[in-house]
């Protein structure tokens, strides 16, 4: 997890700002997120780390990047270790992908 807010800043508007005590989309499709895959996954991160436990995010990924298992599963593994779970849904027809993360 991000020790300080600024560890996972890359200089672009977060993808939130508070913690969602419901279940809720992150927008990960952006064309900075298109541009930037460490961007993506850094907020991708902090998407998980602002969903409050026993809820869940779906990280709607861009598909500029492939699939998610090629990049984000593992910086969810090492961010998160136990506590929360995922699972791919679908790829979007927009081509974007969506992973579902409970916490």
């Amino acid at each position: 997890m991000a020790t300080t807010p600024d560890d996972h800043d890359h200089g672009s508007d977060p993808v939130t700002d508070r913690v969602h005590e419901t279940s809720w989309s992150a927008n990960l499709e952006g064309p900075d997120h298109a541009d930037d895959r460490d961007r993506l996954v850094s907020q991708a991160i902090d998407a998980v780390e602002h969903t409050a436990a026993g809820n869940r995010v779906n990280l709607v990924t861009h598909g500029a990047h492939g699939h998610p298992e090629e990049y984000l599963f593992d910086a969810l593994e090492a961010a998160f270790d136990d506590g929360v779970d995922w699972e791919y849904v679908e790829q979007c027809g927009c081509g974007g992908h969506v992973v579902r993360v409970h916490v």
